[in-house]
């Protein structure tokens, strides 16, 4: 089974592959111009951005952690591997479809009407400007739960596809992978504060996202779809 042939690199390239998500540089991109105004100096933006970055981390395992000991501790192990191949297909020509025709048509995409809910939320978090400091690093650690959750729709496809590759092992071993995966994730959210904290412009970061979105997706888009068929083929191969 390929769940139990899975290496390093696959798992190395689909967190790099969805951490480079439109969706997530986009937030991201963002909350850091936020960060910007609210917390008003460098050091203060880079506190809130490595604890957004965390909170992220530890929400998509903790989220990950439970549906692979849910598939283990039910037995539906088999069934979860050939819904993530599915999911990897469809997902997968979902993603290469935005690179022709970006946005029209059904997308893969945040939750609806969640941007707009982001940008209340920041707005409110900006009138308690004067509150205790643990406050405002409070609400800033809510703020990322609640994004990881809105953005699950935009870029849940490969890590499902990685939790179903790993529910054909043990748990035991699944579990650093999937430490691991997350940690590449966050990756380019840390390179991305790294440039905001020496004086990048949020503007140049997204123009640069916006240059380069369907890119993004279509690279995601062709690993999920040979991931996909590769994982039907291990299942029931053909020579």
């Amino acid at each position: 089974m390929f769940g139990q042939e899975l290496t390093l690199g696959v798992v190395i390239v689909a967190a790099l592959l969805d951490s480079i998500n439109p969706c997530v540089l986009g937030v991201l991109i963002f909350l850091i111009a936020f960060m910007r105004r609210f917390f008003r100096n460098a050091r203060k933006m880079l506190l809130g951005g490595l604890l957004y970055t965390a909170v992220v981390y530890l929400t998509y395992l903790a989220l990950g952690l439970g549906i692979l000991q849910a598939t283990l501790s039910i037995g539906i192990a088999t069934g979860v591997y050939w819904a993530a191949a599915l999911i990897a297909i469809v997902a997968g020509l979902l993603e290469i479809k935005d690179y022709f025709w970006y946005g029209k048509g059904f997308s893969l995409q945040m939750i609806p009407g969640a941007s707009e809910r982001i940008r209340r939320y920041t707005a409110w978090i900006e009138s308690l400007e004067g509150r205790h400091p643990v406050v405002l690093y409070g609400v800033t650690a809510a703020l990322g739960v609640f994004v990881v959750l809105v953005e699950l729709p935009c870029t849940g496809a490969p890590y499902l596809v990685i939790l179903g590759l790993l529910a054909k092992g043990a748990y035991a071993s699944a579990v650093p992978l999937l430490l691991f995966y997350n940690f590449i994730f966050i990756l380019p959210l840390l390179v991305i504060l790294a440039l905001a904290y020496f004086g990048v412009a949020s503007e140049r970061l997204e123009r640069w996202r916006s240059q380069h979105r369907e890119w993004m997706r279509l690279a995601v888009g062709i690993f999920l779809l040979c991931l996909g068929f590769y994982m039907i083929y291990s299942l029931n191969p053909i020579f």
